[in-house]
Parts: C-alpha cells; structure tokens; sequence
C-alpha cells in the first residue's frame, strides 16, 4: 500500500472518527478495514469505483471470511466514503449480509461452580466471579476502579462502558468479601494516585489496568482443569449470568437493566437458551396419552325436578 498516498486521507478519516467520539476499538478497526481495501486496490481508496467495491466484496467472499467479519469491513469503508469522501453513491455501492441467528452458549449452574472452585489465584477467582456474579463484559471488570464499589447502597457502579453508557449492578455479600481478601494481597505501582481513582486488577504498566488477553488466559485456565469441554469463552459467564437469573424467575426487564441491553429483543434471547425452563414444558406428546378430561356439565343445564 502506498503509505505516502493514504496518510493525508487517513488522517482526515481519524478527525472525522473523533469528531463524532467513536470509540478507540471502532476508530481501529475502520482504520484497519481501509488499509485491507487500499492493499487490494494497490492505490488509494479515494480513486476507487463502484466496481471496485463489487469486486472487493467478492473478493472477501472467496477468501472465506466470516459474514460479521465482512459486515464489519464494509462498515468501515461505508463510513470513509460517505462521511470522510462524501462519496454517497460509493456507499449506496456497499451491502450488509445478514448473520445467522445464533444462541449464546452457556454453562450450566453445576460448570459454573466447578469453573470457580479451580480458579489457580485468588486474583482469577475474584475476577471470574465478577465476571459471572454481575454478568459483566471482560472490559468491564478490567476496568474497575475502588470509586465503583459502593458496599453502602450494595452496588457496583459500571461507568461509560459499551455504547458509553453508565449502570449499576449488584454487589453481594460473597463478592464484596472477595474483594477485601483481594484488597489485602493486590499489588500495584500506584502509590502516588488517589484511592479512589485506582484500579482494583493494576496492570504491569504503571497508571494501566491489566489487559483482557491475560483475564481470557486465566478463564480458559480454569475451563480446563474444571473439564468443561464446551467451546465457551469468557464472555459465556455472562450468558450464564442472564440464563440463570431467568431461570431463577427474574423478571427479564430487571436482567435487561443488568446487562444495560437497549432493547428487550437482546435480553430476550436468553429465554431461548434457558433450558431448566424450556425443560419443564409439558410436550404435547405426552399430553396425548393422558386421558381426556370430561368438561364439567353447569347446573343450570340440569333438567328441574
């Protein structure tokens, strides 16, 4: 790719990004997405066509890449050329592919309790119990300062997570425990910041939280000695988190506030995965060989005496 060509365009593309505050993970992979395009095109996006981008969206298709990698591609070049090149009739050139419709995988109660009873530390016990406890997102519980634990109220304050939103959790009494035998060992080199303002998990860096590749590396650490063989990931202790509540009868607008979900629709899914519910329906099946039942006859359609 043409370095030379493409900065000056770039660079216009990450004031347009920061302009309308996309987040650092968005601004990334839009960045990321036009480089794939110009290394295709072998010159810079701002000289390409329509056919350019018919010819590149084939060329993703035979690469054989996932549909929500090649909808997040589009999405970047989609954004360089109607907000940056103002080029609408290229981004009217652009198309999304519909994605399956998957169910989360979960982990029932009893993998759960086997995957934080072998947690190695007492670090990945309490991170993987926030993790499942409060149903948070791997960043989440990274980011964690000591001003978010509020024992006084029994919440957990979680600040401009994903869509820049702010919600509260739950603290219960084992967590909030966990966390005073965590306080008591952590280490880190922020002597000099103010309490409030440090990190419950510090990272290696001075000033940094630990990364989510080592919080993933303790999870999968203790899949494996709990011998659970399904193929989850960290973010499964979410799921769990929703399905069990659910299960449990909470009313799903209350986990949907957890889970700070927008729209009902996302936390509804969960019901779809909720087996301990989904098994306790009576199939019609066995209804059939149950004897029918006689409606009642009224008494006002007895005959008089």
């Amino acid at each position: 790719m043409n370095t030379d060509a493409i900065s000056p365009l770039r660079q216009r593309m990450i004031e347009d990004m920061n302009a309308r505050k996309l987040c650092a993970g968005t601004l990334k992979g839009h960045i990321r997405s036009c480089r794939r395009f110009a290394a295709f095109l072998r010159r810079s996006p701002d000289t390409a066509t329509a056919e350019d981008i018919r010819l590149f969206q084939l060329h993703l298709a035979e690469t054989g890449l996932s549909i929500c990698n090649r909808n997040r591609i589009m999405t970047g070049l989609r954004f360089l050329f109607r907000v940056t090149l103002r080029r609408l009739d290229l981004a009217a050139a652009i198309y999304h592919i519909r994605e399956p419709q998957k169910i989360p995988l979960v982990m029932s109660p009893d993998e759960t309790r086997r995957l934080l009873a072998v947690a190695t530390s007492l670090k990945a016990r309490v991170l993987l119990s926030l993790s499942y406890g409060c149903g948070l997102r791997g960043g989440e519980v990274i980011r964690l300062k000591v001003k978010h634990i509020d024992p006084a109220q029994k919440i957990i304050r979680i600040e401009q997570s994903k869509g820049r939103k702010d919600r509260n959790v739950m603290l219960s009494a084992q967590t909030l425990d966990l966390l005073r035998q965590w306080w008591k060992v952590r280490r880190g080199f922020d002597a000099t910041t103010p309490l409030q303002e440090r990190w419950l998990f510090p990272g290696r860096k001075p000033g940094t939280p630990m990364t989510p590749r080592q919080l993933r590396r303790l999870f999968h650490e203790a899949a494996n000695e709990a011998g659970i063989k399904k193929s989850v990931t960290l973010h499964a202790l979410r799921h769990s988190f929703a399905t069990h509540l659910l299960e449990r009868g909470t009313d799903i607008r209350i986990i949907q506030a957890l889970l700070g979900h927008d729209k009902l629709d996302t936390t509804a899914r969960y019901t779809r995965v909720a087996t301990g519910m989904i098994a306790g329906i009576e199939s019609p099946l066995d209804l059939l060989s149950q004897p029918r039942k006689r409606p009642r006859k009224n008494s006002k359609d007895q005959p008089s005496a």
